[in-house]
């Protein structure tokens, strides 16, 4: 616990980090109205974000008193697509770049302590992962299977597993297996699996927390890309809400139907970088180098 309280202490003092956690929480609870919203305060006919229409209007709508950012090319309220796809991202990004952290940090530490032929192994794996360019990789996949919400996180948290994140904690564990209490552990008789376990995964996890945050970041802006692109079968999200206005014909247009891009595309840098700055503010817990002196 001291070292936890020691840590949160020193990330306290980033201002970049506490004011990228602010965000992150404001967003939080801005999708945790959405249930709320829809069950207490607003039609679901009206304001459903799939399915959602108002008969009352002439569509896209600007905003008005009954749709506060107005309503897309269908007629759906775009405050209610914003609500109701922030707790997807949240889910979508966390999810894949979890098991993005897992997969790296069981490769790079196991690669780390055998060496030989499985260190050479995974390593080539890694090398073939970040030759193919990310998106068009993605593009490939999605025409070949149906890439629906959460296979689309699964994928990415494989792809992303396997790549370049593999060699930074291998690398970080290599610092690990050096170290005397690894030898101390091996001469006590610790089987290969409890010295992995018990010591140096342990020591690679502030990193692999740090790169977590990093790699929420690319999973959001992977699938607003997509989406745009129409690659994906997503039923609503904020890549799927520009999606809208370009098939339409209304994007390019963007200074006249502002409201079709802005609100999203906004949610989309405000949200990526909220977690770059939470992921930097964890740069100086995790680095004592970069820490103030």
């Amino acid at each position: 616990m001291r070292g936890l309280s020691q840590n949160w202490a020193v990330f306290r003092e980033s201002r970049i980090g506490m004011l990228g956690l602010i965000v992150i929480l404001l967003f939080g609870v801005f999708g945790a109205l959405w249930p709320i919203m829809i069950n207490t305060v607003w039609d679901p006919l009206i304001y459903h974000p799939v399915v959602g229409f108002d008969p009352m209007l002439l569509h896209p709508s600007p905003p008005t008193k009954a749709h506060l950012l107005g309503t897309d090319p269908i007629g759906r309220d775009i405050l209610a697509q914003l609500m109701f796809s922030t707790g997807r991202e949240f889910l979508l990004g966390v999810l894949s770049a979890l098991i993005t952290v897992v997969i790296g940090t069981v490769i790079g530490t196991v690669a780390a302590y055998y060496g030989g032929f499985t260190d050479t192994f995974f390593m080539r794996v890694a090398d073939i992962m970040m030759l193919f360019p990310f998106i068009p990789l993605l593009v490939v996949v999605g025409s070949m299977v149906r890439l629906t919400f959460f296979p689309f996180a699964i994928i990415l948290g494989v792809l992303g597993g396997f790549g370049g994140i593999t060699i930074i904690l291998k690398a970080q564990a290599l610092s690990v297996k050096v170290r005397p209490y690894i030898d101390a552990a091996r001469v006590a008789g610790g089987s290969s699996f409890h010295i992995i376990r018990a010591h140096i995964i342990p020591n690679v996890l502030p990193l692999s927390f740090l790169y977590m945050m990093f790699n929420v970041t690319g999973a959001i802006l992977s699938e607003a890309t997509l989406s745009f692109f129409g690659v994906l079968n997503i039923d609503m999200s904020w890549g799927m809400m520009i999606h809208t206005a370009e098939a339409a014909g209304y994007l390019f247009d963007f200074g006249k139907y502002w409201w079709l891009w802005l609100p999203s595309g906004l949610a989309i840098t405000l949200f990526c970088a909220a977690f770059y700055m939470v992921g930097r503010g964890l740069d100086e817990v995790v680095n004592p180098r970069l820490r103030k002196r």
